[in-house]
C-alpha cells in the first residue's frame, strides 16, 4: 500500500483521535480564561501568529482529555504559557499520585464531569470581568422598599392606605422586572459556585495537592457566605406541584412589593467584588488536578511518549523519534542540531513542512506539560516565533508579501533578546520573484542565525540558498522515490543537501501534454 501524505499506510488511524471528544468545542468561551488572565512575568506567551502556524486548536481537540469545562480553559491556557521556572514538579506529583492510587483517580474524574456544562465556563467570569456598577440613583429602590413595607403595615389599620400600596406596588413591579435582567447576566457563573466549592472540599480531604489545602479552605469557607443569596441567580426550572407554584407565587408578591431582589443582587455583586481570589483559587485548584489528569491520559494513550530534559546550552537541540501528534502513523525522525541552524530541502509533499511544524509542537508541549511525542528529547528553554502559513490581509489592504515582510521583520526584532529564540519559517518570502527571494532570504537567515542564543529552523524549495548557507546552517532534506506512475514518499529526514526534483515528474505522471513535459525540461537544462 502506498504511504499517504503524512504516515506509514492510509489505512492506519491516530490512537488519540480516537479517544477525542464527542463534545462541540466553543473555543470563544474556551479562551476567555487564556485572553483575559494577567501573564505579567511569564517566560512567553504564543502569538496568534504561531498558534495558527501549528493548527493550534486541531491539536487542542485531539489531545485535550479534561473531564470539566473549568480544566479545559486551565489546561487551554497552559498549553499556551511558558513558565520562566519551568516547574512541573506539582503536575508530575499529581499524575504519580493518580497513577498510583486508582480509586482516588475514579473519584477525581467523576467529581470533574460534575462541572462539565457548558454553563461551567462561566465561572471564570466572576474573577476577570467586571461586575454590574449599581446605579446612582439605586437610593430610590431602598426608598420604595421602605415604603412598601410602610404602606403594608398601616392597610390593616387604615383600609384607604392599600390604593397607595397599590401604586407603590404597580411601581416596585417595574423596578423588579428591570433587575430581572441583571440575574440574567449571571445565571450561568453565580448558580455554579456551590459545586466549585464542594468539589474544591471533596479534593482536599483525598490529600490532594496538600500545599493548597489551607488556601482551598479558607477560600470555600469564604464564598459559603453566600449560599442564600446565591439561590437567587439560580432559576427554578423543576416541574412544580400546585403547592409549590402557590408557594411560588405568594413568594413572587413579597420579592416585588419589598423589592428584594435587587437589594440582594447588589449586595452579592458588592460581595464577589471582594472574592475575586478566593473564586481563581479554587478555579485554578481544580484546573491543575483535570490539567495534570489529562497529561496522564495522554501520555497513556500516546504510541510512546518521553519527558524532555533541559539544559543551558544555547542552539542545542535534540530529538530523537520525534512525531507528530495529529498524523496517523507519522513516520518519527531524529535529529540533533550541533549548535547550528537547519535548513531543510525537500520535494513537494515530502514532509519538509510538516518536520517544521512537528518541531514546534514539541518544543511547545515540552516546555508547557513536560510532555513530548518522542523517544528522547534534550533542549534550552526557548521561545517560539514561526512564519509558516501566511496570508493575505485583504481588508487591511495588505498583500501576502507584505504580510511575509512583516513577519519576518517581527522575527528580527525578537533576534536581539538576550533570551534563547527558536525560529521556525517555510518557504521564506515565497511571495516575491526568485532572485530576490534568494537574495533576501539568505540575507535574513544568516541574520538570524549570526547570534549565538537564535536558533533557526527553515525549509525551502531553492536549492540555491543551501549552497549559500552551507557553512552557516546543517543541511537535511526529504526525499521520494518513483515507480512508473507512482510517487512514494519515506518521509525520513536525510542529512546534506538534496539533488532530486519532482515538480516535472508530478507532470508528467499526471498526463500532462508531451510537448509540455519536453519544453519544461528543456528550460530546466538551460537553466
Amino acid at each position: 500500500m502506498p504511504l499517504n501524505l503524512f504516515g506509514k499506510k492510509a489505512a492506519k488511524t491516530n490512537p488519540l483521535e480516537n479517544k477525542v471528544k464527542a463534545d462541540d468545542f466553543y473555543f470563544d468561551l474556551i479562551e476567555h480564561y487564556f485572553i483575559n488572565k494577567d501573564h505579567v512575568g511569564e517566560f512567553q506567551i504564543i502569538d496568534d501568529s504561531t498558534m495558527r502556524d501549528i493548527d493550534f486548536r486541531e491539536l487542542f481537540q485531539q489531545i485535550d482529555r479534561t473531564r470539566s469545562k473549568v480544566g479545559q480553559q486551565y489546561f487551554y491556557n497552559q498549553l499556551l504559557t511558558i513558565n520562566k521556572n519551568l516547574n512541573f514538579e506539582g503536575q508530575e506529583n499529581l499524575i504519580d499520585h493518580f497513577t498510583s492510587n486508582e480509586t482516588h483517580q475514579t473519584k477525581a474524574q467523576t467529581l470533574l464531569s460534575k462541572l462539565n456544562k457548558r454553563n461551567a465556563y462561566y465561572i471564570s467570569n466572576l474573577f476577570l470581568d467586571g461586575y454590574i456598577s449599581k446605579p446612582k440613583w439605586f437610593w430610590v429602590v431602598r426608598i420604595l422598599s421602605f415604603a412598601g413595607l410602610v404602606a403594608l403595615v398601616f392597610t390593616f389599620f387604615y383600609v384607604k392606605v392599600f390604593i397607595l400600596l397599590l401604586i407603590i406596588y404597580i411601581i416596585n413591579m417595574a423596578f423588579h422586572f428591570w433587575n430581572k435582567n441583571n440575574i440574567f447576566i449571571y445565571t450561568d457563573s453565580i448558580p455554579q459556585l456551590p459545586a466549585l466549592c464542594n468539589i474544591s472540599k471533596r479534593f482536599t480531604s483525598m490529600s490532594i495537592l496538600p500545599e493548597s489545602k489551607s488556601s482551598v479552605l479558607s477560600s470555600v469557607a469564604s464564598l459559603n457566605e453566600l449560599k442564600f443569596v446565591i439561590k437567587f441567580f439560580t432559576p427554578d426550572t423543576g416541574v412544580k406541584s400546585d403547592v409549590d407554584m402557590l408557594l411560588f407565587f405568594v413568594f413572587e408578591l413579597i420579592k416585588t412589593l419589598f423589592l428584594i431582589e435587587p437589594l440582594v443582587v447588589f449586595y452579592a455583586l458588592k460581595k464577589l467584588e471582594v472574592k475575586r481570589k478566593d473564586i481563581q483559587i479554587l478555579f485554578e485548584y481544580i484546573g491543575k488536578i483535570d490539567s495534570a489528569l489529562a497529561v496522564a491520559t495522554i501520555r497513556k494513550e500516546a504510541p510512546f511518549f518521553c519527558k524532555p530534559v533541559f539544559i543551558k546550552t544555547y542552539q542545542s537541540f535534540e530529538f530523537t523519534d520525534l512525531y507528530h501528534p495529529l498524523i496517523p502513523d507519522c513516520v518519527p525522525n531524529s535529529l540533533q542540531t550541533n549548535g547550528k541552524s537547519i535548513l531543510l530541502t525537500g520535494s513537494n509533499m515530502s514532509g519538509k513542512t510538516t518536520f517544521i511544524r512537528t518541531v514546534a509542537i514539541n518544543v511547545l508541549l515540552a516546555q508547557t506539560i513536560n510532555t513530548c511525542f518522542a523517544k528522547a528529547v534534550q533542549l534550552p528553554q526557548t521561545r517560539l516565533f514561526s512564519a509558516i502559513r501566511i496570508s493575505d490581509d485583504l481588508l487591511n489592504d495588505k498583500s501576502y508579501y507584505f504580510e511575509e515582510v512583516l513577519t519576518i521583520k517581527n522575527m528580527i526584532t525578537e533576534s536581539h533578546s538576550p533570551l534563547n529564540n527558536l525560529f521556525l519559517l517555510d518557504e521564506i518570502f515565497k511571495g516575491t520573484n526568485t532572485a530576490e527571494r534568494i537574495a533576501a532570504g539568505k540575507a535574513v537567515l544568516s541574520y538570524l542565525a549570526k547570534s549565538s542564543n537564535n536558533t533557526v529552523f527553515v525549509s525551502t524549495h531553492d536549492i540555491e540558498l543551501a549552497d549559500l548557507l552551507s557553512i552557516e546552517y546543517d543541511l537535511y532534506h526529504f526525499t521520494e522515490t518513483v515507480h512508473e506512475k507512482q510517487i512514494h514518499f519515506d518521509y525520513q529526514l536525510k542529512r546534506g543537501k538534496l539533488y532530486t526534483k519532482n515538480a516535472i515528474r508530478i507532470l508528467e505522471i499526471n498526463d500532462y501534454p508531451p510537448e509540455v513535459i519536453e519544453e519544461a525540461r528543456g528550460i530546466m537544462k538551460r537553466m
